[in-house]
């Protein structure tokens, strides 16, 4: 057995990155709040993009990486794109040789369909439940390596800080065992984290609730650097279902669904009338603000629909069946019967930690892969890269953690690292205990999410901003600052500050960000700007503030560079 990798995270990215490692014969720690099956990875349905071109469309990965790197607005690294473009028809073959069921056409090969920002069929699916069937596949192969003593798994228990040494090199990391509320040191000579979006700072996304953005606030907090936090993608079918939104797949426009107003009593495609080549199968963001444009006008109409209804049955029973279901239990809405309301929700986060295009992050030894990171996707994602660049990530991530540890010289003091970060941990909750204020932590989170959700909309400007991080500000001051709920766990408790700097981390980055692009549309900047801002942002803690800095773009080599 060789060194000890451990993994934040047990989705697509978690488990991938676990794969890999344990196949080398590592021995991997794998630490989830919650098992494999409810995490947020289940839940994706649309497909996962590779060039495949089983559809005679002279679909190639050069058109893949194009797309890209269109729909993120040029701000991916190309070299990271080019790489996962790549890669993505070998990776979707590996999942067939692990039991992925995907569809099939009529010949046998792997079926494909349209999705939004993409002119070929490049999408592979399993009916509307890709997500659930890929982790599946990777559950089970993960289970024969636990069964092998590869890997060890530490369900119930939440990261709570890094081990680190004085050069901040990591060591392992603290987690808590959620049942008895332990601090249990970890020791390893890599940490990757795959710990998913940040759903948990913005209260009603489609995303899963447990995916709390806890991780990364922390990860900022000691100084690992936030990426384009400001682009937050606002998928544009989305419904309010028992306090969230409800996705309804990109993958019913993929099959041929029409998105419509109604205006003068009569059906307005809208989509259709202004974008004639794409309609409604242009990309995320250009949809949900054409939606967030035609409401917000005078006399502009009250709802938006999605109409199914002119579908064939065997596309909605054999390619979109889950969907239906989902719609028919949790909106009583029969699509199949009449057009379901749809309107804009927070889908998916495309900025995060900062890595490099290995995945490495400003700490040695500190990796992070799938949602968490900010990786691929530009300023704006296509649907169908989120899933190929979880599983392409948190292989890069276990490939580059794999390399680094080679030369055997991580680990060294820790026993003397891990007793000084568990006694500061201990130290900041008796803090907090001791300063009597009490306010409930629910209610300040809900409090976090109203600032943020109203100053961070489709369309943002900057008075909205500078009154939502003024309002940050107050609400740490007010109710964060020295607070301790004891109705909340240790968890919780150490975690709101942090969510608090994180939640104006991604302020400060639209405010400083004076253009549009992609996913981040300022009404007092409506033009985008390449010349100053065809960069990265880069948030970073320092000295107790918050510091926001653009980074310029990596130029494209030309080739595919191997790992070093």
């Amino acid at each position: 057995m060789k060194q000890t990798i451990l993994i934040i995270g047990a989705g697509l990215a978690g488990l991938s990155a676990a794969l890999k490692a344990a196949e080398k014969q590592y021995r991997v720690l794998l630490i989830s709040s919650m098992p494999s099956e409810r995490a947020q990875s289940v839940m994706a349905e649309g497909g996962i993009n590779a060039a495949l071109d089983t559809k005679g469309e002279n679909d190639s990965v050069e058109e893949h990486f194009k797309d890209t790197m269109q729909a993120g607005v040029y701000l991916a690294d190309p070299n990271a794109v080019r790489a996962l473009t790549k890669a993505a028809p070998d990776i979707v073959r590996r999942l067939v040789s692990l039991g992925v069921v995907f569809n099939r056409d009529e010949h046998g090969g792997i079926d494909l369909r349209n999705f939004g920002g993409q002119k070929k069929k490049r999408t592979a699916f399993a009916m509307s439940s890709t997500g659930k069937q890929i982790m599946t596949a990777l559950i089970q192969e993960v289970r024969r390596q636990e069964a092998e003593e590869n890997i060890i798994r530490y369900s119930d228990h939440s990261f709570v800080s890094l081990i680190q040494d004085d050069s901040n090199r990591c060591l392992g990391c603290v987690v808590l065992d959620n049942r008895t509320q332990e601090l249990l040191p970890l020791q390893g000579d890599a940490v990757i984290i795959a710990s998913g979006g940040m759903n948990g700072l913005f209260g009603k996304t489609t995303g899963s609730q447990q995916n709390t953005g806890e991780a990364a606030a922390e990860l900022f907090r000691l100084g690992v650097p936030i990426a384009n936090g400001e682009f937050i993608q606002y998928h544009p079918t989305t419904a309010a279902c028992s306090g969230k939104r409800l996705l309804i797949s990109e993958a019913a426009r993929g099959e041929g669904g029409r998105l419509f107003a109604l205006r003068n009593g009569k059906p307005w495609c809208f989509m259709e009338e202004k974008y004639p080549e794409w309609g409604n199968l242009m990309p995320r963001d250009v949809i949900s603000r054409e939606i967030w444009r035609i409401r917000s006008a005078p006399d502009g109409p009250a709802s938006v629909f999605l109409d199914m209804t002119h579908l064939p049955s065997d596309v909605m029973e054999q390619r979109l069946g889950d969907l239906v279901e989902d719609c028919i239990t949790y909106l009583h809405v029969d699509p199949r019967r009449e057009p379901v309301p749809v309107s804009p929700g927070i889908h998916y986060f495309m900025g995060g930690l900062q890595v490099d295009e290995h995945h490495r992050t400003a700490f040695p030894r500190l990796y992070a892969a799938g949602e968490c990171c900010c990786q691929y996707h530009g300023a704006n994602r296509l649907g169908g890269n989120s899933v190929l660049g979880a599983i392409y990530g948190g292989s890069i991530a276990a490939e580059s953690a794999m390399l680094d540890v080679e030369d055997g010289t991580a680990g060294a003091g820790f026993e003397e690292y891990s007793e000084r970060t568990v006694e500061e941990i201990r130290q900041r909750r008796a803090f907090l205990q001791g300063r009597g204020r009490n306010f409930p932590i629910p209610g300040i989170r809900a409090e976090l999410s109203r600032i943020l959700l109203d100053s961070l909309g489709i369309v943002r400007n900057g008075p909205q901003m500078e009154a939502g991080i003024s309002a940050i500000d107050r609400l740490m001051m007010e109710k964060v600052e020295g607070n301790y709920d004891p109705t909340c766990g240790t968890y919780e408790n150490l975690s709101m500050k942090n969510l608090c700097l994180l939640g104006k981390a991604l302020l400060l980055s639209a405010y400083n960000r004076r253009e549009s692009r992609g996913a981040h549309n300022r009404g007092d900047f409506p033009d985008r700007n390449d010349t100053a801002y065809q960069k990265d942002s880069v948030a970073r803690y320092e000295s107790g503030g918050i510091i926001v800095r653009f980074k310029d773009i990596p130029q494209e080599r030309g080739t595919v560079c191997a790992l070093t």
